[in-house]
């Protein structure tokens, strides 16, 4: 599992590298032709984790539930993301990954309600979540820099 976390660790690093360098402008930006921007797209990802991980796992998640119905699948930005929620998915980026390494590490994932993705993969535990969840988080690192070539 040790190549996961590194792999989650490493796609968490580029987020955090394209939230420090563009503005808030620039994040809060929809470009023509995509349905959501940086942020929400990077919000989604701390969301999704949250939900594959923890919420599938039965435990409890380091997000509100306000949180998660905001960058669910199949929502868009209601808005521009004011600077204290970006910093805010800024912490979250971080924490969210130590956190779940450090709850896998001690043992914490213990049941999970099976799952299948959207892609037809099922997920039979959380270290199918752990895994497909870097997948995830790779396509939605390729539609950001799809995106940061037209902020």
């Amino acid at each position: 599992m040790n190549s996961v976390f590194e792999v989650h660790k490493t796609v968490r690093s580029i987020l955090l590298k394209v939230l420090d360098s563009h503005s808030l402008e620039q994040l809060n930006e929809i470009p023509n032709g995509f349905n959501n921007n940086l942020i929400w797209n990077i919000a989604h990802c701390v969301s999704t984790q949250q939900v594959l991980v923890y919420k599938l796992s039965g435990l409890p998640t380091m997000v509100s539930e306000d949180f998660i119905a905001k960058y669910k699948k199949g929502t868009k930005p209601e808005g521009d993301v004011l600077q204290e929620e970006v910093d805010e998915v800024r912490t979250l980026l971080l924490k969210t990954f130590e956190q779940a390494e450090l709850d896998y590490k001690n043992g914490l994932f213990n049941e999970y309600n099976e799952y299948t993705t959207s892609m037809g993969f099922v997920l039979h535990n959380a270290e199918d979540a752990l895994s497909f969840n870097n997948y995830h988080e790779g396509i939605h690192t390729g539609i950001i820099m799809s995106i940061r070539k037209f902020v």
